[in-house]
């Protein structure tokens, strides 16, 4: 049977297809082409079955589907997810307002704040003590009428989150009932989304999860409607999660699902890296919105918190930096200088050889100069969709430009190609400077190691970008334009659990027990996938800190001399030194379940390959 590997971007969605004889085939599509197609993740694999708009998917023809997407994101990013009503502890209504207070542009005289996903936030009468004593009894009656204005009000998705909520839940779950039997959709419980200690981080995650879980929801529902799978049970449609694994499409959440699609080129990455005996790696990610970049010396780097488009989640994720330098980024003229990005032209109207109308882009410096050549690139533009670049509006929108700038400058007019030279210049500086901060400014000396590099842009400006970093090793695996849709083929089904402990690291044989229970947990998860429990190997991992401290380091976990050797070690390769401590907590216990899928990497005969 047919299995297809998706990486649904924000420019292109790629798909590999793996065929019942094992012959890989690819296929680039651009993500928004309404002319055309609904979804171009659906169109694209009806395209490869050889089927019309028509025709319905025969059964039994696809094994399995694995998808990453941008869909998540973007609604966040464009503030497009679900209407969500906040209930939260009585007091604490502006908490996610104000945040940590934290001012990243420090100098800014206009301060603009990220726009909140909540659009309703009601105090809920109740408040629990340290130990879980009742200080203030749950009001049923003001949870219900309070729903209940909401629910008027078209709300159908909400949030909760209480004080020490993480540790004892029954008035979250009591609230969530209310919520169930009122009529809501979608209830997010924050002991369930995210069940850490830190009230702002996990409020804002379960307010995400909350906001985005609906509009995946009905894009699941409408790729498995077209597919032809059931609702109950995916049959084959599986998703990537930010923290590199493949779920199950109806265990697939929004707190999960930011870095969908990077994080398959992560896996990607590294597999193929893997298959040439590169250990030390750089992912150099170019597509058409951004760019994205990681570092890789052996394991998988996550993080446990991050901040996306202004919202601080809690969740598992691939440490992934990004910068707004693509394929699609805009070439700009203001207050006299040069500037690319960060707006994106996307891929609706797109750069300006895409026949869109679209403005001037990284792209279209790269086809003036050359580097591009259209008769070897994709024939998907144009009203049917079956055009090449046009080179000859590139040349014209930058003789304009170049006239503009000489216009205001006063300096002679720059031919198109000086122009475009110098516009590169710049995006390359961006990208390198990408590439230092998840590695030099991390003390990892980045000449040692072997950029992969990926992305249908990556190419194009890998040996540039190298140059600035002073590396000397480029891979580009043959399927470098499409790896993160090839990521996603190889990746593992994963399930993760964690568990805030907070104790002396001496107490760990109680943590123990509380492992074993996760692991229990995450096993379960992955058998239920059809993983066989021969294929499933458990991670256990510590979260640990200084008494006092707020940042931890990760390490496996053991023995507790093991673990504080672990943890000096850790310290000293992250800052320098150990810390002088009288004792270390326990903070934060992780299990991770691991269901291997058996797809190898192979580099592919090039005769085998077509598209």
């Amino acid at each position: 049977m047919w299995q297809f590997w998706v990486d649904r971007g924000g420019t292109f969605t790629d798909i590999v297809a793996r065929k019942p004889d094992g012959e890989l085939q690819t296929c680039k599509l651009l993500s928004e082409n309404p002319e055309q197609y609904e979804d171009a993740a659906v169109y694209g694999i009806r395209k490869l079955l050889g089927l019309t708009k028509d025709q319905a998917i025969p059964a039994g023809k696809i094994e399995a589907v694995k998808m990453g997407t941008t869909v998540a994101t973007n609604a966040l990013l464009e503030r497009k997810g679900e209407r969500t009503l906040l209930m939260i502890t009585r007091g604490m209504g502006d908490l996610l307002r104000i945040g940590y207070q934290n001012r990243p542009r420090l100098f800014d005289l206009h301060i603009k704040l990220p726009e909140l996903l909540y659009e309703d936030v009601f105090e809920v009468d109740e408040r629990l003590d340290v130990a879980g004593n009742i200080i203030t009894p749950l009001n049923e009656e003001q949870v219900r009428a309070n729903l209940k204005k909401a629910y008027d009000k078209g709300i159908r998705s909400v949030a909760v989150a209480l004080m020490h909520g993480y540790r004892f839940h029954d008035h979250e779950k009591r609230i969530g009932e209310i919520a169930g039997e009122i009529g809501f959709t979608q209830i997010s419980l924050s002991h369930k989304v995210s069940p850490l200690i830190k009230l702002v981080s996990r409020g804002d995650t379960t307010v995400v999860d909350a906001y985005l879980s609906p509009i995946l929801r009905r894009y699941v529902a409408q790729v498995a409607a077209a597919l032809g799978t059931s609702k109950d049970r995916s049959n084959g449609l599986m998703f990537m999660q930010s923290n590199g694994g493949l779920t199950d499409a109806g265990l697939f959440q929004g707190k999960d699902a930011i870095l969908s699609g990077p994080a398959g080129g992560v896996v990607g990455m590294v597999r193929t890296a893997a298959g040439i005996g590169a250990d030390k790696v750089i992912g150099f990610d170019m597509g058409g919105t951004s760019t994205d970049v990681c570092h890789y010396a052996g394991e998988f780097e996550r993080s446990f918190e991050t901040e996306v488009a202004g919202v601080r989640m809690r969740a598992p994720m691939m440490n992934i930096h990004t910068v707004a330098a693509g394929g699609g980024s805009i070439l700009m003229f203001e207050n006299g200088r040069l500037q690319v990005g960060p707006e994106s032209a996307g891929a609706n109207p797109g750069p300006a050889c895409y026949r869109r109308g679209g403005p001037l882009t990284v792209t279209d410096c790269n086809v003036l100069l050359g580097k591009i050549n259209p008769d070897f690139f994709p024939h998907v533009f144009g009203p049917d969709a079956d055009q090449p670049l046009d080179v000859d509006v590139v040349r014209e929108e930058f003789l304009k430009l170049a006239g503009r700038i000489s216009r205001e400058t006063g300096e002679k007019p720059r031919s198109p190609e000086e122009l475009a030279e110098g516009y590169l210049r710049i995006a390359v500086e961006n990208m390198a400077n990408a590439i230092k901060k998840i590695s030099v400014e991390r003390g990892y000396d980045v000449t040692a190691y072997t950029m992969n590099c990926f992305g249908g842009a990556g190419g194009q400006h890998a040996c540039l970008v190298a140059d600035v970093l002073g590396m000397e090793r480029i891979f580009i695996h043959p399927f470098a334009g499409v790896l993160s849709a090839f990521g996603m083929g190889l990746a593992d089904v994963r399930a993760m659990r964690e568990h805030q402990f907070a104790r002396p690291l001496e107490e760990a044989d109680k943590a123990v027990v509380i492992l074993k229970d996760l692991e229990q947990e995450t096993r379960a998860e992955i058998q239920n996938q059809g993983i066989d429990s021969s294929a499933i190997h458990v991670r256990h991992m510590a979260h640990i800190r200084t008494d006092g401290a707020h940042q931890t380091l990760e390490v496996p976990f053991g023995d507790p001399s093991d673990m504080c050797r672990e943890f000096d070690a850790a310290h000293r390769k992250r800052f320098g030194f150990v810390p002088d401590y009288n004792a270390l907590i326990l903070d934060l216990l992780s299990c991770e379940a691991i269901g291997t899928t058996g797809e190898e990497v192979t580099l592919p005969d090039p005769g085998c390959v077509s598209d």
